[in-house]
């Protein structure tokens, strides 16, 4: 999707610096497009090389790739130590990889082997990328580390035991990180949004993209888009949000406080 050029002063990121894990495909991949047409300079780490790599010819030399899987800590420390040598800065942290596991509803039938492997990916990525960047955001004494979360971190009964705890878990080291790192001018923030078509969805509930209309909220006619969470974490990211950190940003339609058990608006359609 092609994104409008915009002027020096409608530039939210001039001049800053991000690491976008997850950043090759689905909602990575277009927060890395609209960090990079509002100025930033991009580093896309992901396991998807050939993905990863074709993004940056699209992107051209405001992007580069490392690979990375989240989940080994050796590889997250080469993304920064790569971003550090290359621009002398990082000023934006994306945690955005993530995986959803097997689709297996009860816990009877969940392996802890496939608990663990989400685990690993959407918990511990998010601990060590946060970890990294802050080794180096603490000494600039500024910094944005961003999550993405989902309206599973404050619901049940929305996915899967490990995908559900994951990220129930990255809302406590997100706020935890927001305290400590606040002394330190380092704001870190969630970004959590409903159900979205991207690849990763797509393949998991084998669904067409025009088939993810069914997953309206209470905003009639609207769906959550890879684009709406891109600008979430844009906000975030920028120094628009100066003043927010430890906060939990839902881009649901209103999800999350509906009961859809019992709604007494429904009665009145």
């Amino acid at each position: 999707m092609a994104l409008p050029i915009l002027s020096a002063a409608a530039r939210r990121l001039e001049g800053k610096v991000a690491i976008v894990t997850g950043g090759a495909s689905g909602i990575g991949e277009y927060t890395a497009k609209l960090f990079t047409s509002h100025g930033a300079k991009v580093v896309i780490a992901d396991i998807q090389d050939e993905l990863g790599q074709s993004l940056c010819k699209e992107l051209g030399p405001s992007a580069t790739f490392v690979h990375c899987d989240v989940s080994n800590e050796a590889h997250v420390k080469n993304v920064v130590d790569h971003t550090m040598a290359q621009y002398g800065k990082l000023d934006i942290m994306h945690n955005n990889a993530a995986i959803v596991g097997p689709l297996i509803p009860g816990i009877i039938d969940t392996t802890l082997s496939e608990f663990e492997k989400v685990i690993k990916v959407n918990l511990f990525g998010p601990f060590l990328g946060t970890k990294h960047a802050a080794r180096v955001m603490i000494p600039a004494k500024q910094g944005s580390i961003i999550t993405t979360a989902s309206t599973a971190s404050v619901i049940g009964g929305a996915s899967m035991y490990a995908y559900t705890s994951s990220k129930h878990g990255v809302v406590g080291l997100m706020k935890n990180a927001a305290v400590e790192l606040g002394n330190y001018g380092v704001r870190v923030n969630c970004v959590s949004p409903h159900i979205t078509s991207t690849p990763l969805a797509r393949s998991f509930l084998n669904m067409k993209d025009e088939e993810f209309s069914q997953f309206y909220s209470n905003i009639k006619g609207e769906r959550c888009k890879v684009e709406d969470v891109a600008n979430a974490a844009l906000f975030l990211a920028s120094d628009d949000s100066k003043y927010v950190s430890g906060h939990n940003l839902f881009v649901d339609g209103g999800f999350t406080i509906m009961n859809t058990g019992f709604c007494m608006y429904e009665y009145a359609k």
